[in-house]
């Protein structure tokens, strides 16, 4: 059995590709021997894999595979029984979400987490809520400090608003916006947290090729043009393969490959994985 006849061979037309010879950094996040189990059911058993500075780190695996909990434990969501992570050389067993963000990780959802009567400005400027030093009266006065901080807070995010290209958008309500747009607004407000590491969490799912096309230049640029270091999920194998650095391979909550993207789409146990033969 070749790569050839596994879905992970078929590249998404016209996906933007990763840019050539981009500098790749030290580790920043050391995930080591992993284990979360809910009750009786292992949702992550002893997994271990690193992301390295300015990389996009994919992470890849059927449904259940334990994708989504591992990120989860990543920023803090759960806590694993087992195991440590390690993030630019603290290392936690245990971490809440607050802690996480505040050390520079911000998350976006598979499931989309946004405020859906507020406005484009207003979601991506609740992204800002750590940064903000005024406490809530001041806020609220719009006095002195506050109100400069204010200004300042929402050139950040018009600039964000420009790098999406949402501009025409700014100032209506999330929910009357299509859905790939609204996933735009998502990656904004991850990105108002100034990130050093961005989790996305299938950042394409249900989304058209157009769509999918524009998600993944943007993914590229905050890698290229901001230095964030991206760890992605995505079930689109033709798009992780064409825009990630590494990948990691998730199958029944264990790690069954761990490589270049050509390792990975060559590697026996996850085509036996992808295909179901093993199972």
């Amino acid at each position: 059995m070749t790569s050839s006849n596994t879905p992970m061979a078929n590249a998404a037309p016209n996906t933007p590709a990763a840019p050539a010879g981009k500098k790749i950094g030290d580790v920043i996040l050391d995930v080591q021997n992993i284990s979360l189990s809910f009750g009786g059911v292992k949702a992550l058993t002893d997994i271990s894999f690193n992301v390295r500075e300015h990389e996009i780190r994919a992470i890849i695996g059927p449904n259940g595979a334990g994708k989504s909990s591992m990120l989860n434990c990543i920023n803090g969501v759960y806590s694993p029984q087992v195991g440590s992570i390690t993030f630019r050389g603290q290392t936690f067993t245990h971490m809440n979400s607050h802690q996480v963000a505040v050390m520079g990780v911000a998350r976006t959802f598979q499931n989309l987490a946004l405020f859906k009567g507020m406005s484009v400005l207003d979601n991506i400027m609740s992204g800002r809520n750590l940064k903000i030093k005024s406490n809530i009266l001041m806020q609220a006065l719009r006095i002195g400090p506050a109100e400069r901080e204010e200004i300042m807070h929402r050139e950040a995010v018009e600039r964000i608003i420009d790098f999406l290209e949402i501009q025409a958008y700014r100032k209506t309500p999330v929910g009357q916006l299509p859905y790939g747009l609204q996933k735009r607004v998502d990656l904004g407000r991850a990105l108002a947290m100034e990130p050093q590491v961005l989790l996305l969490d299938e950042p394409m799912a249900g989304m058209n090729v157009e769509e999918k096309q524009d998600m993944c230049r943007f993914v590229l640029d905050v890698n290229d043009e901001f230095g964030t270091t991206v760890v992605l999920i995505e079930h689109d194998m033709g798009v992780v393969m064409d825009i990630s650095d590494r990948v990691v391979v998730l199958d029944y909550g264990k790690k069954i490959g761990d490589g270049t993207p050509d390792e990975v789409r060559n590697n026996a146990d996850v085509i036996s994985a992808y295909l179901g033969t093993s199972h």
